[in-house]
């Protein structure tokens, strides 16, 4: 069975990709990630060093956390292109820390067979905290379909879609519900609700009494 592949037309706004838990940092991931990098600054590799700065032990270069998110990413968004990945680093990653990294589609457009899915990507330490927090933009297929023709050569499938931010999902929701409410009669009750109430006759005035 081929594996599962992220395609356009799959994707909606506000989905969420499974979390991915790592276990906890030590000071060997440490070592080789800052000899992988080239970062040799002792207060990755030099416990002795870092002490003398009032830090606690030795501190995780900040890539590694972003590297984490990386994989998050692209376990879930197979068949994807990565276009951007930036990260924000709100706390220190230290020895023994473990990190929960999550994500939710947060934005999807198309133009002209080019379709986009933007993600916002975190990171939570063992306490709830919140360590990382990032967000990236991926080019897709629209479908299997689109992937044939293009590896074939030809053209993209296109379907423009416009931009659909989870910023504006709320009142999305609110403008179907109100959609279906007219649809099943409820929209008329609404619709009494919201419309403005005649004007009280004047009240008579009162008869003298002799």
């Amino acid at each position: 069975m081929p594996p599962r592949k992220l395609y356009f037309e799959n994707v909606r706004v506000g989905d969420e990709l499974p979390p991915l838990s790592k276990p906890a940092i030590d000071r060997v991931q440490i070592a080789r990630y800052a000899s992988a990098v080239g970062d040799f600054s002792p207060i990755h590799v030099d416990e002795a060093y870092a002490k003398t700065l009032s830090m606690p032990s030795v501190v995780a270069p900040a890539g590694l956390g972003m590297g984490f998110l990386g994989q998050l990413v692209t376990d879930w968004a197979r068949g994807a292109t990565l276009r951007k990945l930036s990260v924000r680093f709100v706390k220190l990653l230290w020895p023994g820390d473990t990190l929960v990294c999550k994500g939710r589609v947060s934005d999807r457009h198309g133009q002209d067979g080019k379709y986009i899915v933007e993600l916002d990507v975190w990171a939570e330490n063992s306490k709830g905290e919140l360590a990382l927090r990032g967000s990236c933009a991926l080019q897709v297929f629209y479908s299997a379909e689109d992937e044939t023709r293009q590896r074939n050569g030809q053209g993209p499938v296109v379907v423009n879609v416009a931009r659909e931010s989870i910023l504006a999902e709320p009142d999305t929701k609110k403008a179907a519900a109100r959609t279906a409410g007219e649809k099943t009669g409820k929209g008329q009750k609404l619709a009494a609700k919201a419309a403005p109430k005649k004007p009280a006759k004047p009240a008579k005035p009162a008869k003298k009494k002799r």
